[in-house]
């Protein structure tokens, strides 16, 4: 195994930052404070070819992986635009439909995901299900030539910016009552199904709804994959989801710790940089080994998916150390400014609640450290 970065994915590297230098973290705030998505920003990576860096070729993306989708999610965070949309559109529901997808499912909605025309939300959360995915109670009720679809989902993200979105919907039972679950491609204008808004106190370019799904049809050549058997090829959706969510944690981490770095070598206050100090610095220098170790994590994991290994147990420890990691490089970094830390033209503390929320979801550490003690100890499972 070589630790060398391949030369495509440096030039990768660069190329993102080149088109992040038009914005950067005034820009995500501005947008943030306005409750505008970052569509500026979205056309331009698009116009590069890295919205849809790992969709296939023949559908206008890039022909690269997880890993490629990485250094996107990854570059654009460290430059202090991070895209929370990148999880959902290109990297759960895009990579879901090119590997399960039927060819007319693919030519229809992977072209425009590619092109950065348009996005695609994913549907899987409710109220009362928690991290239980077997207990989703929103239902397709087959019909003649098709679904109607009854229900509820929250802290849906991407609605509002999306034409369409992949549901998670429960089409029957295992002979243990649990759920058999089938995903369905729904237009987010269809006819009975409405929104609202869900009030949060991070402040983000991003929104969350809640959905209401009432009789909602769909005709079935919307369903993706045999009836019944979504659960089975979930995951072919989730762990990108845990990854490129990983990356972005690593970027924010990368953002804050360059700019607690510059700030410590620059400001005096006994005659010598703060840096100097061994109180500024080892904080910051124990961020900076996490960061990097969460870093290697989350390439293992893309590396695993790219290939069609088993990815699940890298894909959740990436998450989790890329987690923890940036809520740690953000406090030691607000910490070096002192007060300044939390002024809004240091253009730091701002980033915590995107960094906080990615510690929730899209998995919780709590339910991570479940998967490693049952998957990776062999301990016995406590729910």
């Amino acid at each position: 195994m070589s630790f060398d970065e391949a030369p495509e994915h440096r030039l990768l590297r660069e190329t993102i930052a080149k088109v992040c230098q038009d914005f950067g973290p005034a820009y995500f705030q501005e947008k943030a404070s306005s409750d505008e998505p970052m569509d500026e920003l979205w056309r331009a990576l698009a116009h590069a070819g890295l919205i849809g860096v790992n969709l296939p070729e023949e559908y206008g993306g890039g022909g690269g992986g997880i890993s490629e989708l990485a250094i996107v999610c990854e570059e654009t965070a460290a430059a202090g635009v991070p895209l929370l949309l990148l999880l959902v559109s290109s990297a759960i529901c895009g990579e879901i439909l090119k590997s399960h997808g039927t060819a007319a499912q693919q030519a229809r909605w992977l072209p425009p995901m590619a092109s950065g025309q348009d996005k695609m939300a994913f549907a899987i959360t409710e109220p009362d299900a928690g991290s239980n995915t077997h207990r989703l109670s929103t239902r397709a009720t087959p019909g003649k030539g098709g679904w109607r679809i009854s229900g509820r989902k929250w802290y849906i993200s991407g609605v509002d910016e999306a034409s369409a979105m992949l549901v998670v919907a429960r089409t029957g039972e295992d002979a243990g009552k649990r759920g058999r679950m089938t995903l369905f491609i729904v237009d987010t204008s269809a006819p009975g199904l409405s929104k609202r808004r869900i009030p949060v106190e991070i402040n983000l370019p991003e929104k969350q709804y809640e959905l209401f799904f009432d009789d909602v049809w769909i005709e079935d050549d919307r369903r993706v994959g045999e009836a019944g058997q979504g659960m089975s090829f979930l995951f072919q959706g989730l762990n990108p989801e845990r990854i490129t969510g990983a990356a972005i944690e690593n970027g924010i981490a990368r953002y804050a710790l360059a700019r607690a770095s510059r700030y410590a070598r620059e400001r005096r206050v006994w005659d010598v940089p703060i840096g100097s100090h061994q109180g500024i610095a080892h904080p910051l220098a124990e961020a900076a080994i996490n960061v990097e170790l969460a870093r290697l994590a989350t390439a293992k994991a893309a590396w695993l998916h790219d290939r069609g290994r088993p990815a699940g147990e890298a894909s959740n420890m990436a998450k989790f150390a890329a987690a923890e990691a940036a809520l740690r490089a953000l406090d030691v970094a607000i910490q070096a400014h002192g007060g300044s830390g939390l002024a809004s033209e240091y253009r730091i503390a701002h980033l915590w609640g995107l960094a906080r929320l990615l510690r929730i979801a899209p998995v919780s550490r709590e339910m991570i450290l479940n998967y490693v003690a049952t998957h990776t100890l062999g301990l016995p499972r406590s729910y």
